[in-house]
């Protein structure tokens, strides 16, 4: 006996009204639901106001981790989807979620590109005052960050790695999402930010991801527990999507290494290609790099995969690969070979301790914020990047000072700009009479 199949149910389109009601009642969302709001986003036929508040319901009530990959997938399919498959090497991506002094990528690409291991990273919009590897990586005379797909392609199979602008063609309903949320004071929503990432990140052709969770003053997730769980959400939400997926919860309570800026950031991430730099960056990126070789499959246990990283980051061949790939976009690489070459701020001076005592908090937020009126960011339409500003030698927490020492060294062209910044140098820093414990940077692995 045969059994009887039913024809599939037919979907009827439930008025914006009662999706929004059904969210703000704490309701899931079916399949059918999400991709229509997916689809009324994208047609423009959901009204803004209405879209608004769908997505305070969402940051009010959460989603389901089967609605959050639901709408990850959806996200993902609004555009195109980029096919890597005719490039044999396993492909996998690193993203991280912002963070004050973070250069990271700019190692950890070359680095993964010389352990045999393709990079295809497209960047989006970062939050307030964070400065984005393109904008860092523009500090290169000639260097492209917007290339066609078709061009991205090319380039990955080519020479194993591409560091570019987000294509807009490329989960468009995120786009159309995160300007709205943006304006509604929903970028913390942990779904929203699962959705997002995952959607861009899987549109790009990566079988895997890598990602470094920020967390503290410095980062838009300012409490630990919900870095946590963000970590956890996007892993899970990787998984089933049938992607490798690892992430790191890092701190985020004071600048990663000695410097902010541009070119300074990016003179420090190539002395870091060089196997020198800063303690708490070569950690992280000894770390991060570790997880995309064995997420990778090029190293098995943990023991050849801090060999296969070290190795590479020692022996030249990293600092090689990031050579290749500024050559690739059109940058000037004899920048790469002479770092002095880089503009340079007119003027330098210290941010002295207005007593004796140690480091015991830094807002990480406050420099960026400082940074970034000197002139490393634009405050209006048509203003220039300063490439030569920011501040570098940062006296990390614990660290014990002498009155008048300098806590920082400031560097900047425009003395209107710096009397402003100043006031954000001087309010970040907090001094104690004794040593306090240094957070640990890597604070939790979720696999």
């Amino acid at each position: 006996m045969t059994k009887r199949t039913l024809p599939p149910r037919r979907f009827i389109k439930p008025s914006f009204n009662a999706l929004i009601e059904k969210k703000r009642d704490g309701q899931e969302f079916t399949q059918e639901e999400i991709r229509y709001i997916i689809d009324s986003t994208l047609d423009g036929d959901m009204p803004q106001h209405q879209l608004a508040a769908l997505l305070m319901a969402i940051f009010f009530q959460q989603m389901s981790a089967q609605e959050t990959a639901i709408l990850t997938e959806e996200m993902m399919l609004s555009g195109e989807v980029i096919d890597l498959s005719s490039i044999a090497k396993p492909k996998i991506d690193k993203y991280s979620t912002g963070g004050v002094g973070d250069k990271t990528s700019l190692v950890l690409v070359p680095l993964a590109m010389a352990s045999g291991v393709v990079v295809p990273m497209m960047c989006g919009v970062e939050h307030d005052y964070i400065i984005s590897p393109l904008q860092k990586l523009a500090a290169f005379p000639g260097f492209k960050s917007h290339l066609s797909i078709e061009a991205f392609t090319s380039q990955l199979a080519k020479i194993g790695g591409a560091i570019v602008a987000q294509d807009e063609k490329l989960a468009p309903a995120d786009a159309k999402f995160y300007e709205l949320r943006k304006e509604t004071g929903t970028i913390p929503s942990l779904p929203l930010i699962t959705g997002s990432v995952l959607s861009r990140k899987l549109a790009e052709g990566s079988e895997g991801l890598v990602i470094d969770v920020k967390w503290g003053n410095g980062s838009f997730i300012k409490d630990l527990e919900q870095a946590k769980q963000l970590a956890r959400s996007m892993t899970r939400v990787g998984r089933s999507m049938k992607r490798r997926c690892v992430a790191l919860v890092t701190d985020m309570n004071q600048p990663l290494g000695d410097t902010v800026g541009t070119a300074l950031e990016v003179k420090e991430a190539i002395a870091l290609l060089k196997g020198e730099g800063p303690e708490d960056m070569k950690e992280l990126v000894l770390k991060l790099g570790m997880e995309i070789v064995r997420l990778a499959g090029v190293a098995g246990s943990t023991l050849s995969a801090k060999q296969t990283v070290q190795r590479h980051l020692t022996d030249g061949s990293a600092l090689e690969k990031f050579k290749e790939l500024v050559k690739a976009q059109g940058g000037d690489t004899a920048f790469i070979d002479h770092p002095e070459k880089f503009p340079a701020a007119k003027h330098i001076r210290k941010l002295p301790a207005p007593k004796r005592g140690y480091v015991h908090t830094i807002n990480a937020a406050m420099i960026a914020r400082g940074v970034h009126l000197l002139g490393a960011g634009v405050e209006k339409h048509g203003d220039k990047v300063d490439y030569s500003v920011g501040v570098s030698e940062i006296k990390k927490v614990g660290t014990q000072v002498k009155q008048g020492e300098p806590l920082m060294m400031i560097h900047y062209n425009d003395e209107s700009k710096l009397e402003t910044a100043l006031n954000y140098f001087k309010d970040a820093y907090r001094l104690a009479p004794k040593r306090p414990t240094p957070p640990p940077l890597v604070v939790e692995r979720v696999a």
